[in-house]
């Protein structure tokens, strides 16, 4: 599916408009296929496991590009959905991501479970179970070197596992919090072990630093199958083992909440109408939405408002620009490079030519490998009849690109 990202902003917020192109090949079968196919041997878990890789949209392997990476737990099943999330929030409320969809269509309680259980609310159990440590030694020196060497992405990760897929993804949050920047636990079986995992908690989320790393929990809303007098205002009164999953959820989400001083952002969500094996979908766009809640965009009224200095409207971009390198730890443009050049377009047309060249100077600081920032520029050097500077601009993006446009404007331009 092609997709392209058009920006308009005329007097409100921005607006991200997706045309998709592939409605109009006949020859397509499908409405939608997601995730490429690939594999890895493991020496951790003597096997060879599967992963679906989604790459953005607008990926062109040209610009060398690199971007944040989703690691889906039961990527079979869910990487859709957060495909679908990332389809309709990318650009405006969640960066461009590559997502990895790791299979756990095989041995899933033996790797997501965090540690050995033989019987199971007093009876014998005897599946094999309790190698999350384990599943996650492969993560961090299999998969994860495999993905970085062979994809385009960068060190920023998150981690999404639904049910014991969220256990997991507590597991690593505890005890391996340099592997993920974000967590997403879905409906997590905490109850796991006689809640082993929380226990293990209550120590590590007092000492150790979370700064900059980004929790999301969702509990689904069926609190007891037997007893609908059990609300989320009482659950934590019950003591009945038909309880003890939302209550090791909640009990879990209190000690995060006690701990404030680690750093730790925290959301956590009741869905009332959702039940276990539903609530994937909310929370899914709920969770990506609230942990990239830094990364969405702020003070867009000034961009669409002519009376904003040219000072004012610099300081947002420095600001937003500072704000991303600090959550990525590395360098991020803070707009997209189609919407700076169109407001700086915008400012030309409403006879504002400094406020332009300002959004085109930023255009070729954050994108100088952009044959169209150099052209947008260009046209900042035309309106204002300096066309010295507009043919040195435009040869600039003819050098870069090769492309006849500019070689026709160029010798236009020498002409004036």
């Amino acid at each position: 599916m092609n997709r392209t990202l058009v920006l308009l902003v005329i007097g409100i917020s921005f607006i991200f408009l997706q045309v998709v192109n592939s409605q109009t090949d006949h020859n397509i079968s499908f409405l939608q296929k997601v995730g490429t196919l690939d594999s890895i041997y493991s020496e951790s878990l003597k096997e060879y496991r599967k992963i679906y890789v989604q790459l953005p949209a607008n990926f062109n392997a040209r610009e060398k590009e690199k971007y944040p990476v989703v690691y889906i737990l039961d990527g079979e099943v869910l990487l859709p959905t957060v495909n679908n999330v990332q389809e309709f929030y990318s650009g405006g409320f969640t960066p461009d991501m590559v997502l990895i969809g790791i299979s756990n269509d095989k041995n899933r309680m033996r790797d997501l479970t965090t540690s050995k259980v033989t019987e199971m609310y007093g009876m014998p159990f005897e599946q094999e179970n309790g190698d999350a440590a384990n599943f996650s030694n492969f993560l961090e020196t299999e998969l994860i070197p495999f993905v970085e060497n062979k994809y385009p992405v960068t060190n920023f990760r998150t981690l999404i596992g639904h049910s014991y897929g969220g256990l997991f993804t507590l597991f690593s949050l505890v005890h391996h919090p340099h592997l993920f920047s974000n967590y997403i636990a879905i409906d997590p079986s905490l109850d796991w072990d006689n809640q082993k995992l929380f226990t293990e908690a209550q120590s590590m989320l007092a000492t150790k630093d979370y700064k900059g790393k980004s929790l999301f929990m969702s509990l689904n809303g069926q609190l007891n199958m037997q007893d609908p007098t059990v609300t989320i205002d009482n659950v934590m009164q019950d003591t009945s083992d038909f309880t003890f999953f939302p209550r090791s959820n909640i009990a879990f989400s209190n000690i995060v909440k006690q701990n404030k001083q680690n750093g730790l952002a925290l959301e956590w969500k009741f869905y009332p109408r959702d039940l276990h094996g539903t609530i994937a979908f909310p929370s899914i766009m709920d969770g990506l939405i609230s942990v990239f809640r830094w990364y969405q965009m702020e003070n867009t009224s000034k961009f669409n408002s002519p009376e904003t200095s040219k000072k004012e409207l610099s300081e947002i971009i420095k600001y937003r620009a500072k704000k991303l390198k600090t959550y990525f730890k590395y360098s991020v443009p803070p707009y997209p490079e189609d919407l700076l050049n169109m407001l700086g377009n915008m400012s030309l047309d409403m006879e504002q030519p400094e406020k332009a060249k300002m959004f085109f100077d930023f255009d070729i600081e954050f994108y100088p490998n952009s044959p169209n920032a150099y052209d947008s520029m260009a046209d900042y050097y035309e309106r204002t009849d300096d066309y010295k500077n507009a043919l040195k601009f435009v040869t600039k993006a003819y050098e870069i690109s090769g492309d006849n446009y500019y070689k026709e404007r160029m010798e236009a331009l020498k002409k004036k």
